[in-house]
């Protein structure tokens, strides 16, 4: 399978959180996206649970900076409290990702048509996503453009290599994975002259069970035989 996917992402604000800053209430991004946003991104592209979204790279285009805002959460007890969000500011990304067939849907066999699954995908590119895109968090809007991976001049095209130590990858969901089992990874990424390479979920080492979860999917995927709705021939419906 060969559904390779570019596009370019910006905004003016991104918040990838780093984990271990939020025990304290406050939140400070990683220097670049993770997987598990820019899979986020893609699913709000165009997401079928027949698909399973594999990014591939991504390449940093400007420049890495922060910004710290003064921000005033609400408390789960009531009221709001103060905190300082340290956001990621005017970035552009731009991203290569493939699709693959989720092979722990067997009843949603009967939709792994490859043509249909990818140039929905490549109009709904075009068209900047079926819903709002957001980089990081809610606040942080993005817009979606086509482009061809590699082309024009980034900031660290020539920067050489660039180590981010230990960072979160994403999450191992129970219906992607086959188990009944919510699962976070881990992984140690090195940017190479502005491109991050993505290793595949399966290939992190480091993992942590969050909980226990069984994987629920509705009960009907609309791609059955019809049945006769005797009840509605009859009139008692």
């Amino acid at each position: 399978m060969n559904n390779i996917i570019e596009f370019k992402v910006f905004g003016k604000y991104a918040l990838f959180t780093d984990p271990l800053t939020k025990i304290g209430g406050e939140k400070y991004s990683y220097q670049v996206p993770t997987y598990e946003a820019l899979k986020g991104i893609l699913s709000s592209i165009y997401w079928k649970p027949t698909i399973v979204w594999i990014i591939d790279k991504v390449r940093v285009m400007n420049p890495i900076k922060t910004q710290a805002q003064s921000m005033r959460p609400l408390e789960y007890g009531g009221g709001n409290s103060l905190a300082i969000y340290t956001y990621l500011s005017d970035v552009e990304y731009q991203v290569q990702a493939h699709f693959e067939w989720n092979i722990h849907r067997k009843d949603l066999e009967k939709d792994r048509n490859e043509n249909k699954h990818y140039f929905v995908a490549k109009r709904m590119v075009e068209r900047g996503g079926r819903r709002d895109v957001f980089l990081g968090t809610r606040e942080c809007q993005g817009y979606i453009e086509p482009c061809i991976f590699g082309e024009g001049n980034g900031f660290y095209d020539n920067y050489g290599e660039l180590a981010l130590n230990l960072m979160f990858h994403g999450f191992d969901y129970p219906d992607e994975i086959g188990t009944n089992e919510f699962y976070a990874r881990f992984w140690q990424p090195k940017m190479i002259n502005g491109i991050i390479g993505f290793v595949r979920p399966e290939q992190c080492n480091i993992r942590k069970l969050v909980r226990q979860m069984k994987a629920q999917p509705p009960k009907s995927n609309g791609l059955e035989e019809p049945e006769l709705l005797t009840g509605y021939e009859e009139g008692r419906c």
